[in-house]
């Protein structure tokens, strides 16, 4: 075959995989893959039930958040860290990325926020459930707990709120674990989740995006060497200043502990 022939033929297969690629797009599925919201409710429920079901969790993750520059260029910071749980009220996490080395934890009474690399701390009175800690995070300091969705003991309440779409896109492999796959529609956002299949229907990959903002960045989780039950090791929750870190009076004070780093405004100029 001739060269002439060999990059016609390439361009002509290159056209007809986009068409059919095309063609799965706008028909809004996948080959092979059922659009059964009944069968994705389902699934999404028995995580939910089994996630609320376990009073000792661990695991480590890797997020990835993309934010859109006022040029429209899409710039990716990822993260990694550990989330600990022994509910119903005791939290500990850590976060380290190019911006951020923080620790979060919680004893059921007072919640403790280490900023790693200015060896500072902050404290506040905060007492409740592990529910109540993460609202708190969340809408009183700013300061959200990665996936904080997923560790919720009503689940498939929060992330139901609002979804007009559903669909089950059959299975997917993350990790070497093998997942369903579901696709949600909501108001604002659009997200995806990848369950273990089997006995322990854990969350393996979270991926939420934005319909509602300029080039549509995303949010992703994903989740690894899960444990429960026995496999988790009972620690003391509470915060032991191991490094001498000096103490600041407000959580406000303690700079580039998020996952968007301080030089990032949100619709700013920075």
């Amino acid at each position: 075959m001739t060269t002439k022939a060999w990059r016609s033929m390439q361009s002509t297969v290159t056209v007809l995989a986009s068409a059919a690629l095309t063609m799965i797009l706008a028909a809004g599925t996948f080959p092979g893959a059922s659009a059964g919201e009944a069968e994705a409710k389902t699934i999404l429920k028995s995580m939910s039930d089994y996630m609320a079901g376990q009073k000792a969790i661990s695991f480590a993750y890797d997020t990835n958040f993309e934010v859109v520059t006022k040029d429209h260029q899409k710039l990716l910071l990822a993260s990694s860290g550990k989330v600990e749980i022994g509910r119903p009220d005791k939290f500990r996490a850590t976060r380290s990325g190019g911006f951020a080395n923080v620790e979060t934890t919680f004893d059921g009474k007072t919640l403790t926020l280490l900023a790693k690399e200015d060896n500072m701390y902050a404290q506040a009175e905060v007492s409740g459930t592990v529910d109540h800690l993460i609202d708190e995070l969340r809408n009183k300091y700013q300061r959200p707990v990665p996936g904080a969705d997923l560790l919720l003991t009503n689940v498939y309440d929060e992330l139901m709120r609002d979804v007009v779409d559903v669909k089950d896109l059959g299975s997917g492999v993350i990790g070497g674990t093998e997942c369903d796959h579901l696709a949600f529609r909501a108001k604002e956002v659009d997200w995806q989740i990848w369950i273990a299949q089997g006995e322990h229907p854990y969350p393996c990959r979270y991926v939420i995006t934005s319909t509602k903002v300029d080039q549509g960045p995303q949010y992703s989780i994903q989740i690894s060497d899960w444990k429960t039950g026995t496999d988790v090791v009972a620690q003391d929750f509470s915060f032991k200043n191991a490094t001498d870190a000096k103490q600041v009076d407000d959580l406000k004070k303690l700079v580039d502990i998020d996952e968007l780093p301080d030089q990032f405004a949100v619709g700013g100029t920075k």
